[in-house]
């Protein structure tokens, strides 16, 4: 349950899909790196919030307590102080697990790839956050996916409007992960759950409301800045500071148009401690693809600059920024849209079909596709002594191969080749 097969179709969209995202990190500088599907099961219990009981954990096989991966940032951490590296730019792709409810119309799995970009190391403030939001801008532009809007927040800034609203700092994270259903749900819910399961004070959460239903730009941080309240928190007036400083960054990249600061941005895993941002696809208004209203967030990502310390036995600390695009959601998409089109997708690479239009031909064949496989020309051919031709253009139409290297009697003994363009009928003797 939760996991798939992908057929060549499939296989072939996921990796013309994969091949974008990663030609964009590579655009940026990104260096690969790999960690094993396995942590030992310490290394990743309580980085993440509520969400640790996805975490899928294994028996013990011989004095080691070991879990399945459940994202790419934790093992990235953990490689970092394993290796003492202080600064590095980095993408991962690979698959992670997570033992969630399954809701696999929306691309919801319990086993899916992950795509991340992080830049870890002590850089003046902003410009690499700046880099990873222009990242996201990029690569849902490159895959046209639709109308998009990249969400963006500080956690120093949510954790101060807790504080001025009365929240006990032991409740922060708690109320966080309620902050964060904002997307999903209207604001009563949100509200009852914090006064009902979290024990805030209705006051308290009123408090709150007034301020995490609010988006704009620059305007916005402007007149929070302006707050008498939360002018006077340390933490929030740092984190308005660097939004105002990120904002102007992100209006030199010109991408400002799909910015939103919102405060009810709080995504909720425990280790972010700076900017947060969440990519979503805004409503498709097509005929052909209703199905798409659910997909919501395709990206998101933010500043972890405690994570590596907590791996490090002598606590040193890396901060770290960093994107992860759901490779899946957007995967689920553009499967759809090709099912609509109708469009037919080539699942091999194949150049040239090597075929003889009579019998007793099979060493031509061999010898000419023998040639061309050493050439490095992606060729093949029929797997008969004896095919005929019309079964062999067809093999051509049926899979897309868009040429026909025909060697008959004549051909041999000429000492040329037919090549046939398949689509056309058009050919020369070579």
């Amino acid at each position: 349950q939760g996991t798939r097969d992908h057929p060549p179709a499939q296989a072939a969209l996921r990796e013309r899909l994969l091949g974008a995202v990663v030609s964009c990190f590579k655009r940026h500088g990104a260096a690969a790196i790999d960690t094993p599907v396995l942590e030992l099961r310490e290394t990743l219990m309580g980085k993440y919030g509520e969400d640790t009981k996805l975490i899928y954990e294994l028996q013990d096989q011989g004095g080691e307590l070991l879990a399945l991966r459940y994202d790419l940032t934790v093992p990235f951490a953990r490689y970092l102080a394993m290796n003492k590296v202080n600064s590095m730019k980095r993408y991962h792709v690979a698959k992670v697990y997570r033992r969630d409810n399954p809701a696999t119309t929306r691309g919801r799995y319990r086993e899916f790839y992950q795509c991340d970009f992080d830049i870890a190391g002590q850089f003046d403030p902003m410009i690499p956050d700046a880099e990873c939001l222009k990242i996201v801008h990029e690569i849902l532009s490159d895959l046209q996916l639709g109308d998009f809007v990249i969400k963006v927040n500080d956690r120093r800034i949510l954790n101060g409007v807790f504080a001025i609203c009365g929240v006990p700092e032991s409740k922060f994270i708690r109320v966080c992960s309620t902050v964060d259903k904002l997307d999903k749900v209207p604001w009563e819910e949100v509200r009852s759950e914090m006064v009902g399961e979290k024990g805030l004070s209705p006051e308290a959460a009123d408090r709150i409301g007034e301020y995490v239903q609010l988006h704009g730009g620059l305007d916005l941080i402007e007149r929070l800045l302006q707050d008498p309240k939360l002018s006077q928190n340390k933490l929030a007036k740092e984190g308005l500071g660097d939004m105002k400083l990120l904002f102007e960054y992100l209006t030199l990249f010109g991408i400002t148009g799909k910015i939103s600061f919102d405060l009810s941005l709080a995504r909720g895993l425990d280790y972010y401690t700076g900017v947060i941002f969440e990519a979503v696809l805004l409503q498709q208004e097509n005929e052909h693809v209703e199905e798409l209203v659910g997909v919501g967030s395709v990206a998101g990502g933010g500043r972890y600059d405690g994570l590596v310390g907590m791996f490090d036995p002598k606590g040193r600390k890396v901060p770290c920024v960093g994107v992860s695009i759901g490779i899946e959601r957007i995967f689920s998409i553009l499967e759809q849209r090709l099912e609509a089109s109708g469009e037919k997708l080539r699942t091999t690479e194949t150049q040239v079909l090597v075929a003889t239009p009579q019998k007793d031909l099979l060493a031509a064949r061999l010898k000419l596709i023998s040639e061309l496989w050493d050439a490095g020309i992606k060729a093949e051919m029929l797997y008969k002594k004896d095919p005929k031709l019309l079964k062999q253009l067809q093999y051509c139409e049926d899979t897309g191969i868009p040429l026909a290297a025909i060697v008959g009697e004549q051909e041999l003994a000429d000492g040329v080749v037919r090549l046939r363009e398949v689509s056309t009928r058009e050919e020369v003797r070579m």
